[in-house]
């Protein structure tokens, strides 16, 4: 099967199986505080940063608070996490840089990627998510799922990205990433995944699959 086939029968299947796909991450509704949740949320679960994050603005309140507060008490509250120095550090940073610019967050990738801490994939987030324009978020699930699935043979997440903006229409640029991720989180793991179980078994090439 064609790379191109296979895209069209996923367009087509992925909104059914999951109509309900969305961004995880806990925010309130407030852009710059999905800007540091998102950074958190690096090499981790959104669950992980969600249960993290209502303990984090109730101790430093709000943006300039986060960028005023005692680096120890901040590597503490994100050290289940994983890295929380680095974090920490980053998102101190961005709450930092947030709160020079009166917490307006900027609508491109370049300008984004300015802010510090923010990679990439952060950006994408707040361009799919804030300003509600396509947006491909490269994160684990997708990233393997785009692997597996041999919708590139990248393994760098520009390079990723830049590969599905060419298979995908840019209106489900966003939902795509959503919708391949909820399927990399409950059926294509990233240990021992589902195939047997998967609706995509039939065409899927299986590219660097392990089965156990």
């Amino acid at each position: 099967m064609r790379r191109t086939e296979r895209v069209a029968i996923l367009l087509e299947m992925l909104p059914v199986m999951y109509p309900n796909a969305r961004c995880l991450l806990d925010y309130d509704g407030k852009p710059e505080k999905l800007l540091i949740a998102t950074i958190l949320s690096a090499r981790t679960t959104d669950a992980a940063v969600n249960r993290v994050t209502p303990y984090l603005w109730k101790k430093v309140r709000n943006i300039e608070g986060l960028s005023q507060s005692r680096k120890e008490l901040i590597e503490e509250i994100v050290h289940p996490l994983g890295f929380f120095r680095s974090k920490a550090r980053s998102i101190q940073e961005a709450a930092a840089w947030l709160t020079a610019h009166k917490e307006t967050l900027p609508g491109t990738i370049d300008e984004l990627v300015t802010i510090p801490g923010v990679g990439r994939k952060t950006a994408n987030v707040i361009i799919g998510e804030v300003f509600q324009k396509p947006a491909i978020v490269v994160d684990t699930h997708l990233s393997r799922l785009s692997l597996r699935l041999d919708l590139t043979r990248n393994t760098q997440p520009q390079k990723i990205e830049a590969d599905l903006k060419i298979l995908l229409p840019k209106a489900r640029w966003t939902s795509f990433s959503h919708q391949l991720g909820f399927h990399g989180r409950q059926v294509c793991l990233s240990r021992n995944p589902k195939c047997s179980n998967c609706e995509f078994n039939e065409f899927c090439p299986k590219k660097d699959v392990t089965l156990s």
